[in-house]
């Protein structure tokens, strides 16, 4: 532990509506899996965090959450705050996120995995930070040694498509994007929609951890092939979150703690100096 109770790991899972509906990981019942605590908070200057899980992964220590850290006493860009603060003092340096979206592109259909490899950011969080002070070029948004080991174990593991790059445009929600907007976005070049890659991918980048995540199609965003089914997504939320889950963990599992992939090398000091 450190000076402010935060144990020190090097892997992170960021949970969103993937696997919301079951206690990840407890639920997997997995032999490789051992939970050492859970119902973790954190007193953050954002103020307190939302509940992590640590647990051990083979010899591995991970830290995980549900939602994004997402609260209705707490607004979403002090939910990032809490939860990357939270992540930097552990001293994270490899974070996998996942998420559910609305299919974009007309090639893809509910129950897709997506593992995108840019975005475009139409949210309002833009300036979510943590106070320091760094010029943080966005090259290389996505970790290459994560997203490759994601694609490579939802290609074995995964009983539907998997499609190895995309571009994930963010949105606040909650409400979901009219078709106006949709079709813009798709002619701006989004192949998906969601609401929770930015900030995570700035913030990520803020503390130096590698970042990358998975996505499952749950919708067709407005406009798109046909009328989005409530009841279909429903069914996928209820029904997936175990295979969604186990990718991850046996993604993470093959990911190496060491940064050889250069992502740090694009957070650079600052050159406006108070």
């Amino acid at each position: 532990m450190d000076v402010n109770g935060v144990p020190r790991v090097d892997f992170a899972i960021i949970g969103g509506s993937s696997t919301f509906s079951i206690n990840f990981p407890e639920d997997l019942k997995r032999d490789d899996i051992k939970i050492i605590a859970a119902g973790l908070t954190f007193k953050t200057p954002y103020g307190e965090s939302p509940h992590f899980t640590l647990f051990t992964l083979k010899k591995k220590k991970v830290l995980t959450l549900k939602m994004h850290g997402w609260r209705g006493s707490t607004t979403r860009a002090d939910a990032s705050r809490q939860v990357f603060w939270v992540l930097r003092e552990a001293g994270v340096k490899k974070i996998v996120s996942e998420g559910g979206v609305g299919s974009i592109n007309r090639l893809l259909r509910p129950r897709d995995i997506v593992v995108p490899t840019d975005y475009l950011d139409f949210s309002m969080r833009k300036d979510v930070g943590l106070g320091r002070a760094y010029l943080l070029t966005m090259r290389q948004s996505v970790c290459p040694d994560i997203r490759r080991e994601l694609v490579r174990t939802a290609e074995l593991e995964a009983t539907g498509r998997v499609f190895d790059r995309g571009v994930y445009a963010v949105t606040d929600g909650k409400h979901f994007e009219s078709p106006a907007e949709v079709e813009m976005l798709y002619r701006l070049g989004a192949d998906v929609v969601g609401q929770s890659m930015c900030p995570e991918v700035y913030l990520a980048r803020e503390i130096g951890a590698c970042y990358g995540r998975l996505d499952m199609v749950v919708n067709y965003a407005e406009g798109v092939i046909k009328e989005w089914d409530y009841e279909e997504m429903s069914c996928i939320f209820h029904s997936e979150p175990g295979r969604i889950g186990n990718i991850l963990l046996n993604a993470l599992a093959r990911i190496d703690p060491g940064q050889s992939c250069g992502c740090p090398q694009y957070r650079k000091p600052s050159l406006l100096k108070e």
